[in-house]
Order: C-alpha cells, then sequence, then structure tokens
C-alpha cells in the first residue's frame, strides 16, 4: 500500500514506482484524501485525511485505514506527506508486529534550520515518536538525513535523491525554438522571462519576488515574472503588483500542467521559498537548462551551487537578489553557463537513477516478504 494525504501527490509523484511494483507482479492499493483515477492501481482508498494534525477527521480517517490494513495482509506500506506518513504509521502498529514493513518518505521535515519555534514544538515530537514505528525512513535532502541518523529510531535511514525527474519531458530546446515558443504563448520574443511554480501561500513568499520585479522594471523593461499556482494568497499577490505598478510585468498563470512546455522558453528560475525539503519546481527548472536565482533554504542548498548553476541568496535580501538576476539578463554567456551546468547536475536526480536508490531499499523488503517466516501468502501486496 502507498498512503498519502491527498491522493494527486501520487499523480505528480509516484506512477513510476507504482508501475514498477506491477511489472514485478506486485498487487499495489492507494490509500489518500480525494477521487482522482490512478491507472495501474489495483484499488483505491479515499480517506478524510486533512493536512492539519488537530483536524478531527484524521481520527476517522485513522479508523478506516487501521481496518483496511488489518483486512488485507499488507507486506509492505510506504507513506508519505506528514499527515499521512502519521496515520499510516499509527494505523500500521499491528500489522507490523505480524511482519508488514513500514517505510515513510520525509519529503522535508516542518523542522529544519531557521524554522519556526512552533514547527519545531508540534512536529518534532510527533516525527521523532513515529520513528520507532518505521522499518525505513528515507529523506531526500541531506540536512534532514542527518538529523534523521543522529535522533530518530527508525530501524534503518536512508537518503534517497527526490522523487525523480523526467528528463525526456523537461528538456532543453535551442534558441531558435524558446524565440517561436515565446510568440507562441503570446510573450516578445526577446522578453526576459523568469519563471516559479508554486501554492500562493506565506511559505512560498511570491511577495518577495514581485517586490524584485519593482526593483528592476527600469534595467529591465521587458522583463516578465511568470508565476504558475493557485492558493489562499493569489490575490493580495495581484494587489501588490497594482501597488508597485508592476502589473504589465507579472503573469499570474494559475494551475497549469503544461510546465514541460513553458520552463523550456523562460531564461531563469526564481524561487522565493522559506522551507523547502527538495523542490520539484527547482529540479524541473535545472533540467531545462535554467540558472537559478533562490532565497537560502536546505532544499535550495541541495540544489543550487553559486557560481555553478546560480546562487542561494539571504532570505529577505531584496537588493542583492535583483542584481543577480540583472547579472543573468546583462550576460547571456554567464546565463547559458549557469544553465548547463544546472543540466548537468540533475543527472543524478532523475527518475531512473532515484528508481535504482530505491529499488535497493524496496527488494530487500520484497525478499522477506517472498521469503521470510511472515509469508503466507501466494500473492503480495503492497
Amino acid at each position: 500500500m502507498f498512503c498519502a494525504t491527498v491522493d494527486y501527490h501520487f499523480k505528480l509523484f509516484h506512477m513510476p514506482y507504482i508501475k514498477w511494483f506491477k511489472e514485478q507482479g506486485w498487487e499495489v492499493h492507494v490509500a489518500a484524501s480525494g477521487s482522482l483515477p490512478l491507472s495501474g492501481v489495483d484499488h483505491k482508498f479515499d480517506l478524510p485525511i486533512e493536512r492539519s494534525p488537530f483536524h478531527l477527521n484524521n481520527r476517522k480517517a485513522y479508523k478506516q485505514l487501521k481496518s483496511i490494513i488489518d483486512q488485507n495482509n499488507y507486506q509492505m506500506i510506504h507513506c508519505h506527506t506528514p499527515m499521512g506518513g502519521i496515520i499510516a504509521r499509527l494505523a500500521a502498529r499491528s500489522a507490523q508486529k505480524q511482519g508488514t514493513k513500514v517505510i515513510y518518505t520525509a519529503h522535508g521535515f516542518h523542522f529544519c534550520k531557521g524554522a519556526p519555534m512552533i514547527n519545531w514544538l508540534v512536529y518534532y515530537p510527533i516525527e521523532l515518536t513515529m520513528a520507532r514505528y518505521t522499518d525505513c525512513l528515507i529523506t531526500i535532502n541531506e540536512e534532514d538525513y542527518q538529523l534523521a541518523a543522529q535522533r530518530f529510531k527508525a530501524k534503518q535511514v536512508k537518503h534517497v535523491h527526490g522523487v525523480g525527474i523526467n528528463t525526456n519531458r523537461f528538456k532543453p530546446i535551442d534558441e531558435y525554438r524558446k524565440k517561436e515558443r515565446k510568440k507562441s504563448f503570446g510573450y516578445d520574443p526577446d522578453d526576459f522571462l523568469l519563471f516559479y511554480a508554486a501554492e500562493f501561500n506565506k511559505n512560498k513568499n511570491q511577495q518577495f519576488l514581485i517586490n524584485c520585479l519593482a526593483m528592476i522594471k527600469e534595467d529591465i523593461p521587458n522583463a516578465k515574472l511568470l508565476l504558475a499556482g493557485e492558493g489562499k494568497l493569489l490575490d493580495s499577490c495581484r494587489e501588490l503588483a497594482a501597488k508597485l505598478d508592476v502589473t504589465h510585468m507579472v503573469n499570474f498563470l494559475g494551475f497549469r500542467d503544461d510546465l514541460d512546455q513553458l520552463l523550456p522558453m523562460c531564461d531563469a528560475a526564481v524561487a522565493s521559498s522559506l522551507r523547502e525539503g527538495l523542490p520539484v519546481n527547482i529540479m524541473e527548472a535545472m533540467a531545462c537548462g535554467l540558472p537559478v536565482v533562490a532565497v537560502d533554504n536546505r532544499g535550495h542548498r541541495e540544489l543550487v551551487k553559486d557560481n555553478i548553476n546560480g546562487w542561494v541568496l539571504e532570505p529577505g535580501n531584496k537588493e542583492v537578489f535583483a542584481e543577480k538576476v540583472k547579472t543573468l539578463y546583462q550576460s547571456k554567456i554567464i546565463c547559458d553557463n549557469l544553465g548547463k551546468s544546472a543540466r548537468e547536475l540533475i543527472n543524478k536526480y532523475t527518475i531512473p537513477e532515484v528508481s535504482k536508490e530505491l529499488e535497493v531499499v524496496y527488494s530487500r523488503f520484497m525478499l522477506e516478504a517472498s521469503y521470510g517466516p511472515q509469508n503466507k501468502y501466494n500473492r503480495a501486496h503492497i
């Protein structure tokens, strides 16, 4: 079984690994909130999981999931996302005693260097406790790995390079096609396009980028900031753009499922989030050969190396951030060289490479499921 808070998480990140299990002859179930169809899944359970740990629906979700787990005799459960991971590990305690192996991937702990104290007070004790019910704890960045390996009592702690990027889908295009694609999306071929895809919330911090854009509007009048995504702070960002007189330079794209078409035509990726685990939006941009200007956090530090594929800059320093964007605009050589390095650095984060890392984890438990003393079934479940 795969479990997460919302089913779209699997649609975005885990379908290659579900497919891999099917190819090995395993039966695959999914449990999460939502009714999104997922191809290749044998059975899907819609649970009332909520993101907030204090929501009463999570008690219902726990009871339902425990019943599902007890009835299906899963030999492996891989859970994702904070609440999906908490509820699944609690619900699987009895099954774990009978031999079910429980894997949890932390896609970026909410507690980290520089995180608010409330995050440490709420989430750290929970993860510390839940680690006891975890056969393998997978982290996707080095900072989380070091913390988990030193402090948590999971049976194993592994570092895997993210969820895997499809570099056949996300890839660079030449200058001619870049200009033609800009025109096809309604831009001038010489517009300088900056891209950021993220939910509009406090953590993603799009207001910072809009403020930076206002600082360079005289120096780069043909700059365009493309902001893909939705969220509760979208309207306030529109208001800020109007207040700073950059509405004509900011394109609010809404939800998009064509990022593989948008990213290659852009000139640089920008990232303003205050906390990240290992951001897929940056990895996709790097795969498309874009240099990156990013606010400093553990996920950005993992991916962006100063003067190699971009820069990681002090949070809140709009002046320096704006200057780096101007550097990319003023020097095509620097822009191209950083972008080329970005494409090279992304190689270890591709789906084939991440698959190899996950297969090492899965294979050990698959062998135990097939030949271990707890195996009583002819057909394995996950």
